[in-house]
């Protein structure tokens, strides 16, 4: 992932904060993994790629911390949503 945006924007005497990612980088992972036909190692199953920023935005949305334990969950109901179809490698359910 790539940040390429940052901006404090002073609103009502709030301060907000914005970031503005660019996650091409994981796109692109997740097609080589796919084209390479990595989904499967024994008994595990390659999901998907999912960066560590769009995992801390995840939790924000979910009201949890990063090493919440319901993280696992989040995780899997995006993962298995069809929202984030790209990101996903290996294309069963779990």
């Amino acid at each position: 992932m790539a940040k390429i945006g940052e901006d404090f924007i002073e609103d009502g005497g709030k301060l907000i904060h914005t970031k503005e990612h660019n996650w091409d980088a994981a796109l692109q992972q997740a097609e080589i993994y796919r084209q390479n036909g990595n989904q499967s190692f024994g008994d595990s199953k390659f999901v998907g790629v999912i960066d560590m920023g769009m995992m801390e935005i995840w939790a924000a949305e979910a009201g949890i911390k990063f090493n919440d334990p319901a993280m696992k969950e989040v995780v899997k109901r995006k993962m298995m949503s069809g929202e984030f179809d790209k990101l996903r490698v290996w294309k069963g359910s779990y």
